[in-house]
């Protein structure tokens, strides 16, 4: 984790940057040194992952430029621009998710073209993380969606779907609710032991 001190030394150290975070916080703030040490304790298992930090009593330019009115705030940036923000401390398995959370790529099949595929999901849902490893299981790439974090996405799930439920995976426009693992495998060719 890195320590900024303005907006401006943020801008500069995330504008060449795929994917970066920043953490601000409040240091006499319990939950914000609850959020700092949860974080810190999960980027030694991630060390790719570009963290920045700033305590907002001594840094005052950057919280407004992201209209962040509460702390602590993740905030995930893409190319230099605010993807998605994370409120409050939660624990270091969620914060682990975020971090690690990219589309996984695996070697498509001799031959196959490579279906789209799309699962929207949530940290905290076992059966998508089910879901997750059963595709990576049989080398089928997928963009992973987490729509507690993004609210169009989830008001996208839900005008496909008219459900609100997770997982749900969209496999060149169908649609399939929960971890159908036949249906999953019939659309994907996937064939089951």
């Amino acid at each position: 984790m890195v320590e900024v001190k303005s907006y401006a030394e943020l801008s500069e150290k995330i504008k060449n940057e795929k994917r970066t975070f920043l953490l601000l916080y409040k240091g006499a703030s319990e939950k914000s040194n609850c959020a700092f040490s949860a974080i810190s304790n999960v980027i030694n298992d991630l060390p790719d992952t570009i963290i920045y930090y700033a305590d907002v009593d001594s840094v005052r330019d950057i919280h407004p430029n992201y209209k962040i009115t509460s702390v602590p705030t993740l905030i995930e940036f893409a190319n230099a621009n605010m993807k998605s923000i994370v409120k409050g401390c939660h624990g270091e398995s969620y914060y682990k998710t975020i971090f690690a959370r990219n589309a996984f790529k695996a070697s498509v099949g001799e031959g196959k073209p490579q279906k789209n595929v799309v699962i929207y999901s949530t940290p905290s849902c076992h059966h998508c993380t089910n879901l997750k490893n059963y595709l990576k299981e049989n080398n089928i790439r997928f963009r992973d969606i987490d729509v507690s974090l993004d609210q169009n996405a989830a008001k996208d799930m839900v005008r496909k779907s008219g459900q609100q439920g997770v997982p749900q995976t969209d496999i060149n426009g169908q649609v399939i609710i929960g971890f159908d693992k036949a249906k999953i495998n019939k659309l994907l060719d996937i064939k089951a032991l």
